[in-house]
């Protein structure tokens, strides 16, 4: 364990994010062993044979083994970020968004929710637009992957818990 705690300090402290989701190599064998499509999500439910491997075990409450997954791109909560585009979505009618989409030369916002955030940096961080290299989306050359907002509820194969 004490490499995993080393290896998540460092990469943190360079401001990336590293999973190391399993450290047991008997686990990752025995995972690796299980037929693809018995792994492939096709009950619209993310992680579906992990958390039908501990159904009826009483180890987790069906209520938390069943959840709605919360896509990393939606850590607040999808009530937060809901309200977030509500917010958005008020403070700007259409066209005042197209037309203050249309002055940024530099990586335009994608969303009303995007205009927000960039407008909020320009104030807070004066004539630093230049540090702006992207928007953080889904590549939109993967298959289904063609969106406007980075939450990972909008994907397809999602499931039930992005409605």
């Amino acid at each position: 364990m004490y490499d995993v705690l080393r290896a998540d300090r460092c990469i943190a402290a360079n401001s990336l994010e590293a999973r190391v989701p399993f450290s047991d190599k008997q686990f990752v064998a025995y995972v690796m062993e299980i037929e693809p499509e018995l792994k492939l999500n096709t009950n619209n439910m993310g992680k579906y044979l992990l958390r039908k491997a501990f159904e009826d075990t009483n180890i987790l409450p069906e209520e938390i083994l069943f959840r709605d997954k919360a896509a990393f791109s939606d850590a607040v909560g999808h009530g937060m970020v809901d309200f977030l585009l509500e917010l958005a979505d008020k403070k700007y009618t259409d066209d005042e968004f197209l037309a203050k989409v249309s002055q940024y030369k530099n990586n335009p916002p994608p969303s009303k929710e995007a205009l927000m955030y960039r407008e909020l940096f320009n104030e807070m961080f004066l004539r630093q637009e230049h540090v702006i290299c992207g928007y953080w989306l889904p590549n939109k050359e993967w298959p289904n992957c063609n969106l406007k907002d980075p939450s990972a509820r909008y994907l397809p194969n999602y499931g039930v818990s992005g409605k």
